[in-house]
């Protein structure tokens, strides 16, 4: 008897959390660690289009629209404590593929499909959501597996 790998997409909803406190308001940075910080700081500006805020030899911020920024570190270049005279940033690296998506606007998906499709990355899938929401899916020169996506893909986007 085979199992079934497929998942069990359901419509998501938003539960109040257990706790009581400050809110959080976003997530501010996303990180990706790469093989090659050359090559994907091309990528993510030239094919993603992304502008650059600081580039060092082990780490590259690009800013990824509103107040989100995606930090690319060289793979293994931050596992030791970084001091300086503002403060400590503690170790910390990744390996496998990992997922991110861009939020776009629903009319701009067809386009980015085909920019996405010209600039020859790897395609991994699409879904239209129930909500009405549409994910395209492609992979980073390392393996990523990133995703742009329209609004009602979330109860909250």
């Amino acid at each position: 008897m085979s199992k079934n790998t497929e998942p069990k997409i359901t419509e998501p909803k938003i539960t109040e959390p257990k706790i009581t406190g400050p809110k959080i308001t976003g997530v501010l940075e996303t990180a990706l660690y790469v093989e090659d910080l050359d090559r994907s700081v091309r990528f993510f500006r030239e094919v993603i289009g992304l502008s650059t805020m600081l580039e060092t030899e082990t780490l590259a911020a690009f800013d990824a629209g509103g107040q989100t920024v995606l930090l690319l570190f060289r793979r293994g270049g931050s596992t030791e404590d970084s001091h300086s005279d503002m403060g400590v940033i503690p170790g910390h690296d990744g390996s496998g593929p990992l997922h991110m998506a861009f939020a776009i606007s629903a009319d701009s998906y067809d386009a980015w499909c085909a920019h996405l499709r010209a600039a020859g990355v790897v395609e991994r899938g699409e879904m239209r959501w129930r909500a009405g929401g549409r994910s395209f899916y492609f992979e980073d020169p390392d393996g990523h597996v990133l995703e742009v996506a329209t609004p009602r893909l979330w109860p909250n986007y």
